[in-house]
């Protein structure tokens, strides 16, 4: 089974709550699953779980490429030279980052993220669109940071062929698109 899970804003990628933290237990998702990766507490989006353990090994595993579309909304328009650091991977303080695909993009129509992210009048923002194949710790952040250009929001779009197309938070359904085994 593979369950495609909209993670909402500040809460946990795992089932129990910690400190305070919400986990997703309290979606009523089906026994037996367990997450794919990961998403920080303080980004939303696709989260894949699954009750098979070579799926989830080759889901969440950087050795096997998996293609995760990230959009990200940055501080300040980034320069085509900045776009241009993010694709060839800029160097983080765990190493350069694998080459990627970045681009700007307009707004997504998403749902609106509770609590909004801080609004600055004199600092515009602008949304980018990260197609990674791996998967480090905060790494679009750090990513769009070493660029000058800190991430506000982040919602993972897709991962391989998985989207969040006409999901909203907290909710999920049953995926296919990866092949069992």
């Amino acid at each position: 089974m593979l369950v495609a899970f909209y993670k909402p804003y500040g809460i946990l990628s795992q089932f129990t709550d910690e400190n305070g933290h919400p986990g997703f237990s309290r979606f009523g998702l089906p026994k037996g699953v367990y997450p794919c990766g990961r998403l920080d507490r303080d980004s939303e989006g696709l989260l894949l779980l699954t009750d098979d353990g070579a799926l989830q090994h080759r889901l969440s595993d950087p050795r096997f490429e998996k293609a995760k579309v990230y959009w990200a909304q940055v501080e300040r328009v980034p320069s085509e030279e900045a776009l241009r650091a993010l694709a060839a991977g800029p160097k983080l303080s765990d190493g350069p980052t694998r080459p990627c695909k970045a681009r700007m993009m307009e707004e997504p129509a998403l749902p609106p993220r509770d609590p909004p992210i801080r609004y600055r009048k004199n600092v515009p923002t602008c949304w980018l669109e990260l197609t990674l194949t791996e998967g480090r710790n905060r790494q679009v952040r750090r990513m769009t940071a070493a660029v000058g250009h800190p991430t506000l929001r982040l919602v993972r779009w897709s991962v391989g062929g998985v989207t969040l197309e006409s999901m909203q938070p907290g909710h999920w359904r049953l995926a296919a698109g990866f092949p069992r085994g």
